[in-house]
């Protein structure tokens, strides 16, 4: 199975079965049958994509209410270190965080249900990360929890270059 749990419920890691040659490669980043049968029912219905440089840090953004979204991320190009931090009431991993290495190359996706934060730190030159959501962008729905809060606790990797964390992200509060 192409499906790895992770230490909290709900959120997998998808490693695609690839299929090579000297052409290159060829890999389906998506199939709803394969996700199904791991329980994972959720439609997607928008596909964002974003290009950044080493160093960058999104995150650790989130939609609330009705309005909270489950994503499929992945890396097409470059390498990224992933995180999520659960912060669904009532989930015994409350506030815990899970973070991976996704790259172009080990092509491995992170499935993030509804009512996490979601954020990477990008670690190669530059990477192109794309995902898919279950729910439609709702700016008024918009939240978020600081890359640095010390009650999370992330363990960010170092990069070789000063963080660049856009304004609103170190507005988010903090737990």
């Amino acid at each position: 199975m192409p499906f790895t749990a992770t230490p909290i419920d709900g959120l997998m890691i998808f490693e695609p079965r690839v299929f090579g040659d000297e052409r290159g490669h060829f890999f389906e980043s998506y199939n709803a049958k394969t996700f199904q049968e791991v329980g994972i029912t959720n439609e997607f219905v928008q596909d964002n994509q974003a290009r950044s440089a080493r160093g960058i840090l999104r995150g650790m953004h989130r939609q609330t209410g009705d309005a909270a979204q489950a994503k499929l991320v992945r890396v097409v190009e470059g390498s990224v270190y992933d995180v999520a931090v659960d912060l669904r009431p009532g989930s015994p991993t409350l506030h815990h965080w899970f973070g991976v290495e996704l790259t172009a190359d080990n092509k491995k996706q992170l499935f993030v249900p509804r009512g996490f934060a979601h954020g990477y730190l990008v670690l190669s030159e530059t990477a192109t990360f794309a995902y898919k959501c279950d729910n439609y962008y709702a700016p008024d729905a918009e939240a978020g929890l600081r890359y640095d809060d010390p009650t999370v606790g992330i363990e960010w990797p170092t990069v070789d270059t000063p963080l660049v964390v856009a304004e609103r992200d170190l507005s988010w509060p903090l737990l």
